[in-house]
């Protein structure tokens, strides 16, 4: 089937359930009634570190009423299965971070549960803490091990010393970053229930089969024992990735216990408290370039703070190391990645899983070098952004590059070299303006063998013997707001010769459909939407039909067998990539994206407003170009939050501002309107040469309009978030090695 001939790729049909989440109709987790339900709670600790003594009932209070559960009433190990295996399901002796988890309660409704919290007095004997990545490297705090780190991970490429010899600038710089709440509408929430000897649960949760896998841990159960049913997802960003599993094993302890089903469903303060955040970071970067600005040595220490638990951390901090270097050629690599422990909850998944932090450090320090030589940050770009047939930093040697078509693209757009010029000229008045860009790319799917490991699953199910022919897509995978119902039906029907109302995509329930792996890592539509395509054209060989053979012709191939049902599990190409030494081919694909920032300051209130954004993403191919466009300006308003408004403001390694009072998110009166073009060169891994592009966006937003505010103020910041308190700051009382004046 050629391009031209194409009906639904690269069209915009309407979303599916759009209406349904609009009007309200859609059923979240906390809009199913269940007869009998009880609700739970969570008793947790109000320390960072240290021994639980003793928890004391109050005896004036009637205990018949509600179900109890703490370590004890686990049937096996302590623990939830993830990396390392450390975090415990419940505290049992030892605390190491605030709002840790140390009993459940259960009643038949709300109120009561939290009063039975109320009434119980945890008694404790507190400890000394580490909460700064600092407190973690000295060591002095032993949160894990004898030097707290949770994995480091190293790369080198060339001579680095002879790459710093041959400089003729030479920067070294530290970079900051804060954490970031995922902030998805609705809270996490989990309902189990045990229905005979089978535990089924229906959750808020981004992988269903991470939470079966949790939940067989901890109970001994088969496969087949544990239900796992992904209910309409009110946003995920990451953060409910993995978290999910220790609430959903907190709901199924509850539940076994009481007899009764068991709804647990966080409010807000308890969901920004308690749950993961983006890893904090601190870099530092050595870098030189040659006379004509070309980057000849880079070497960068990146060290993330990993919270009490390992969870993901060490996924985090390899995507982290494998885009120190951002978008740019350069012969001479050194990388060291650490993540460490420190006192505070855990840190886990969040949309650009350590790209962000690595990418802000060393686009800012771009700028810097491009100060330095005497170039825009524009040119500064031009001379080192990579090319088809460079190597990245693990010597991967790229068959495609989009680098210098998004920077190009971009910048016409925004007329950036006039803009630029502009606002370098003397500016008077109380408002000061400036316009700044950075370049990135983004690993689509799971870095080096990793999807070889997952194996991903996909059914597809042709069934002719109704009246009509139902063609059924069945994956693991789940929808959280990126379209993915939508664009598998195009995918499904392009092929196939089929209208989008021929083809639905099956409910993610663990008894219904494969593990297709987890959705993350841009991955979905790459990889899952690749076994979609795949298994339309299985079938359609099987039954001796050509593309876009249409319902009619399926029907009369299916006549005589009546239903065919095609399995496809994700085999990609053998990869050469050394795990041991990070070498080699990273990700099946690369995405790359230049975004440029104009912003306003008003130097009476030091208050920035963001006046312009425009964006180029190297997408591979639009599926549905409305989702693409959607996803990117999400994503960058994401990416504009955590570079100028998100704030995690903590105290002894706990979240005290925890409410929408005082974390404060863009809205849409502080966005201006988001220009998206889209680069669609077909070079990607994916189906009809797509890309992944969940996670690209929120990478370029922060070093982007860091950019920007360091033209219009005359300086740089090298710590996120730059608020306006920040600026002022930075103004009235600098502090040293913060900001460069």
């Amino acid at each position: 089937m050629t391009e031209r001939a194409m009906r639904l790729v690269g069209n915009r049909p309407p979303q599916v359930q759009a209406r349904e989440r609009v009007t309200g109709e859609a059923q979240y987790v906390d809009d199913l009634a269940i007869p009998g339900l009880w609700h739970g709670v969570t008793l947790r600790s109000p320390i960072a570190r240290g021994r639980i003594v003793e928890i004391e009932p109050d005896p004036d209070f009637d205990w018949s009423r509600v179900v109890l559960v703490d370590a004890r009433d686990l049937p096996g190990r302590n623990v939830l299965p993830l990396i390392l295996d450390d975090q415990p399901v419940l505290a049992e002796r030892e605390i190491r971070h605030p709002f840790e988890p140390v009993m459940l309660i259960a009643a038949p409704d709300r109120a009561l549960a939290l009063e039975a919290r109320n009434r119980l007095n945890l008694r404790y004997e507190a400890k000394p803490i580490a909460v700064e990545i600092s407190d973690a490297l000295e060591a002095r705090v032993k949160v894990f091990g004898e030097d707290n780190v949770f994995k480091q991970i190293d790369i080198a490429k060339g001579d680095l010393e002879a790459g710093f010899a041959a400089a003729t600038i030479e920067l070294e710089r530290d970079f900051w970053t804060g954490p970031q709440e995922q902030l998805y509408m609705e809270p996490q929430g989990m309902i189990a229930a045990w229905e005979g000897d089978q535990l089924v649960l229906r959750g808020s949760l981004q992988c269903p089969y991470y939470v079966q896998a949790a939940a067989r841990a901890v109970f001994g159960l088969e496969p087949e024992q544990v239900r796992v049913i992904a209910c309409e997802l009110g946003g995920g960003f990451g953060g409910k990735e993995e978290y999910p599993s220790l609430l959903a094993v907190h709901a199924a302890l509850l539940a076994r216990k009481a007899g009764r089903p068991v709804k647990m469903v966080y409010d807000r303060a308890e969901d920004m408290q308690a749950t993961t955040k983006r890893h904090p970071s601190q870099t530092r970067i050595r870098a030189g370039i040659d006379a004509e600005g070309r980057l000849t040595a880079l070497a960068v220490d990146l060290v993330l703070d990993g919270g009490a638990y390992c969870t993901l951390s060490p996924v985090v901090l390899s995507r982290a190391v494998l885009h120190a270097g951002s978008a740019y050629a350069c012969p001479n690599v050194a990388v060291r990645g650490r993540v460490v422990a420190t006192n505070t909850p855990p840190n886990g998944a969040f949309r650009g899983f350590g790209a962000p932090q690595a990418l802000f450090a060393m686009e800012t320090m771009m700028d810097l070098l491009a100060r330095a030589a005497g170039l825009d940050p524009l040119e500064m770009r031009r001379r080192n952004a990579l090319r088809a047939g460079d190597e990245t930093s693990t010597g991967q040697v790229l068959e495609q590059a989009a680098a210098a078509d998004v920077l190009e693209r971009a910048a016409e757009a925004a007329d950036f070299r006039a803009r630029r010029e502009l606002y370098d000229r003397p500016q008077t008045g109380s408002i000061r303006r400036g316009i700044g860009l950075s370049l990135i790319m983004h690993g689509c799917g799971f870095t080096g063998a990793g999807e070889s490991r997952l194996k991903g699953r996909l059914t597809l199910d042709l069934d002719a013997r109704g009246e009509q022919l139902l063609v059924q897509v069945r994956t693991g995978s789940t929808d959280m707001g990126q379209g993915m119902r939508t664009t598998f039906k195009q995918l499904a029907a392009e092929i196939l010769g089929l209208e989008l109302d021929e083809v639905e995509v099956a409910a993610q329930d663990t008894a219904l459909v494969p593990d297709s792996g987890p959705t993350v890592a841009s991955r979905t539509l790459m990889i899952v939407g690749g076994l979609v395509a795949r298994a339309a054209r299985q079938a359609l060989t099987s039954l001796g039909l050509e593309e876009g053979a249409g319902a009619e012709a399926l029907r009369l191939a299916l006549a005589g067998r009546g239903r065919l049902e095609i399995e496809e599990v994700h085999e990609p190409p053998a990869t050469l990539f050394d795990e041991d030494h990070y070498r080699g081919q990273a990700y099946p694909s690369w995405g790359y994206a230049c975004t440029i920032c104009e912003v306003e300051v008003d130097m009476t209130t030091f208050e920035p407003r963001i006046v312009d954004v425009v964006t180029c993403q190297d997408v591979g191919r639009a599926i549905h170009p409305g989702i693409v466009e959607g996803q990117i300006q999400g994503g960058i308003a994401q990416g504009l939050g955590y570079a100028a408004f998100e704030e995690v403001q903590m105290h002894d390694g706990a979240m005290v501002n925890a409410n929408f009072n005082r974390y404060i998110v863009p809205t849409a009166m502080d966005l201006p309107p988001i220009r998206v073009l889209l680069h669609e060169s077909g070079q990607g891994a994916g189906p009809f040469g797509a890309k992944g592009i969940g996670e690209m966006p929120v990478d370029g937003a922060a070093p982007a309009y860091v950019s920007a505010l360091a033209q219009a103020l005359r300086t740089s910041f090298r710590e996120l978030p730059v608020t306006p308190e920040a600026i002022a700051e930075s103004f009235l009382r600098p502090r040293p090695g913060k900001a460069d004046a």
